[in-house]
C-alpha cells in the first residue's frame, strides 16, 4: 500500500515522503479498513514536528478518517464506517494511508446522510467537543455557554452540540461570525475578543448570572476573561493556549465563586472511546440536526505534503480532506 511517514521530527515538508508498504494484516478482535478519505488536523502537524509528547517513530500519520472494512470480523466486512482515536496517528499507524487496522469495536457505521469526505471531516473536532461539553462539563439544557475561538473548527463544533443541547450560545473570536451566519448557527450573541467587554457584555446578557460553562479554544490571553465570564458554580474547559501557556487567576474568587476547571488531552482518548463518542453524536447527523465542518478542499496523497504546510503555516481555512481514488 502507499501511506505517507515520517522517521524523524520536523517540518512536514523536511521529514514526510510516501512510501510502500505491506498492507497491514489485522489481528484477533481487529478489522482492516480501506481508507476512503483522511482529514488533515493541526495535530497531525504537531505530531510530525514533535510537538506530541506521546508520538512513537516510524509513524503513519492521521487521526480521522472514514472507509469500508475489507478483512477480519466477517460479519463487517464491506461495512461503511468512520473512525478516529487519540492513539493511532501517534502510538499506532494512522490513517494517511490506503489501508488501516483498528480494533472492530472501534469501527462504527457511518452515518448514512454523510459522504466519505464529510464522515472523514468530523472526527477530533467533534470528539474533542463533545468530551468537553458533555462528559466533563456535563452541559444541560436552557444553560449558556460561552464559546471561545468559536469561529475554529474545534469552537463551530462545540456551537452546533450545544444548540443541539438547547443551550444559549455565546461566540467570541477575533474574526466573529457575520451576523447571517450566526443566525444559522443559532448563536445568540456574538463577540469581539479584541473589541468587545466580553465579561460586561455576557453578565448583561446573563442579567447578572454569568455564563454557567465555557468551552476556551484559546486560553492565554483569554484564559482569565473566560473564567471571569462565569456564574457561581460555572464550570470551564480548556483544550490549549494560544501563546503564553502561563495564567493566572484570583483563587479566593475561584473557589467562593465554586468554580470548576477542565482540562482536555484527546490524545488519552483511543480509538474505542472515540468510536464511543462518534456513536453518540452519529443520529444528530443523520437527523440533520449536526453538520460536518467546512471542508476547504480535497487533496491526493501526492498532494498531501503541501497539505500538512498550509496546515502547520495557518494558510488553510476550513478542513482539507485526504482522498484515495480507486
Amino acid at each position: 500500500m502507499h501511506a505517507l511517514r515520517f522517521h524523524k521530527f520536523g517540518e512536514p515538508a523536511e521529514v514526510l515522503h510516501i512510501e510502500q508498504l505491506p498492507e497491514p494484516v489485522p489481528g484477533p478482535e481487529e478489522v482492516l479498513v480501506r481508507v476512503h478519505a483522511a482529514s488533515l488536523n493541526p495535530s497531525d502537524v504537531k505530531s510530525v514536528q514533535g510537538k506530541i509528547g506521546v508520538t512513537t517513530l516510524p509513524r503513519i500519520p492521521g487521526r480521522d478518517f472514514a472507509g469500508i472494512v475489507v478483512a477480519g470480523d466477517s460479519e463487517m466486512i464491506g461495512r461503511e464506517i468512520w473512525a478516529a482515536g487519540g492513539d493511532i496517528g501517534f502510538t499506532r499507524d494512522g490513517s494517511h494511508a490506503e489501508y488501516i487496522v483498528i480494533p472492530k469495536k472501534s469501527a462504527r457505521q457511518k452515518p448514512k446522510s454523510l459522504s466519505m469526505i464529510e464522515a472523514a471531516s468530523v472526527g477530533i473536532n467533534y470528539i474533542t467537543a463533545y468530551f468537553g461539553l458533555i462528559e466533563k462539563a456535563r452541559l444541560k439544557e436552557g444553560e449558556t455557554l460561552l464559546v471561545t475561538g468559536a469561529t475554529g473548527g474545534v469552537g463551530s463544533s462545540a456551537v452546533k452540540i450545544a444548540r443541539l443541547m438547547s443551550a444559549r450560545v455565546i461566540s467570541v473570536d477575533r474574526h466573529p461570525f457575520e451576523p447571517e451566519k450566526a443566525r444559522l448557527m443559532g448563536i445568540d450573541l456574538t463577540l469581539n475578543s479584541e473589541s468587545d467587554d466580553i465579561v460586561k457584555r455576557v453578565k448583561q446578557f446573563t442579567e447578572g448570572e454569568g455564563a454557567d460553562v465555557v468551552f476556551d479554544c484559546v486560553g492565554g490571553p483569554l484564559f482569565e476573561v473566560a473564567l471571569n465570564s462565569l456564574g457561581i458554580g460555572g464550570r470551564q474547559v480548556n483544550i490549549t493556549s494560544v501563546g503564553e501557556r502561563t495564567v493566572c487567576f484570583d483563587l479566593l474568587d475561584f473557589y467562593h465563586r465554586q468554580l470548576t476547571l477542565f482540562g482536555i488531552d484527546t490524545t488519552a482518548l483511543d480509538t474505542v472511546a472515540c468510536g464511543n463518542i462518534l456513536e453518540s453524536l452519529r443520529p444528530g447527523f443523520e437527523d440533520g440536526r449536526l453538520s460536518p465542518p467546512e471542508i476547504a478542499r480535497t487533496c491526493s496523497l501526492e498532494e498531501v505534503i503541501e497539505a500538512y504546510r498550509q496546515v502547520a503555516t495557518g494558510a488553510a481555512r476550513g478542513k482539507i480532506v485526504l482522498l484515495f481514488q480507486g
